[in-house]
């Protein structure tokens, strides 16, 4: 197991830093881009990019890189939204994601603004649909960062930490344990199925929110948000087909 380890590791590390940090960067910008993040495994990308770090300088360019590339997907995601967001959404690949997530997306960002805003980042789909739907809404862009920057950040942090930690933690005891291989994979394991369990758990716990609410059929709209929120029914395009220019 160290052997192959070992191998993993040295050939990820080999890599030139920049290019590393600048490839893991590119790969969560697409994450969090528009429905790209269905396909591109920008997390993956992240963890495979933080074994490599070596020293205090490369752990921070690399978190500061995943922020920037984080942010720099969601903004392209919101001025799609808000500029093409219609025609996205009756493409080939929209039709394909279902009405049904389409109006999920739009129901919890009605409902909870821009806590849904922070919250969808940790959750599969609804990270790359938010930023489109808020496109598509009312929202300002600047409202729109504030509440994706901190979720971000967490995001990159808890990524970047367990996968340096871990294999910083298993280049020193493969020195003197064999089994030092076994460790560093159950560490990563672990820490993958705790993400996933969290997402479960946030899912369930939001998932009220996304659902459809007969009443909602006749029951008048609330409109004592004001304006400036940004959230609740203030956060909903009026025209989904004339989206607003505003950032």
């Amino acid at each position: 197991m160290n052997e192959i380890l070992d191998w993993i590791l040295n050939t990820v590390q080999s890599v030139d830093p920049v290019a590393r940090t600048l490839l893991a960067a590119l790969g969560i910008m697409l994450e969090t881009s528009v429905l790209i993040g269905l396909i591109v495994p920008g997390d993956t990308i992240v963890l495979v990019a933080s074994t490599a770090v070596d020293g205090v300088v490369e752990y921070f360019a690399l978190v500061i890189a995943v922020i920037a590339g984080a942010l720099i997907g969601e903004s392209i995601g919101f001025a799609l939204g808000r500029w093409f967001g219609p025609h996205i959404k009756r493409s080939r690949l929209g039709r394909r994601l279902g009405e049904e997530n389409w109006a999920k997306a739009q129901r919890y960002l009605d409902r909870r603004g821009g806590p849904a805003i922070f919250i969808s980042r940790f959750l599969p789909v609804l990270h790359s649909l938010i930023p489109l739907t808020v496109g598509m809404s009312t929202m300002r862009y600047r409202r729109f960062i504030s509440w994706t920057l901190p979720a971000c950040v967490i995001w990159t942090f808890a990524y970047v930490s367990v996968g340096s930690l871990a294999a910083g933690s298993y280049r020193e005891l493969s020195r003197d344990l064999h089994w030092a291989g076994y460790l560093f994979v159950a560490v990563i394991v672990v820490f993958l199925v705790a993400a996933w369990l969290a997402k479960r758990l946030i899912f369930r716990s939001e998932s009220a929110h996304m659902e459809h609410r007969a009443d909602e059929e006749t029951a008048p709209a609330d409109t004592s948000a004001s304006p400036s929120d940004g959230e609740g029914p203030d956060a909903a395009a009026s025209d989904p087909s004339r989206p607003s220019t505003g950032f």
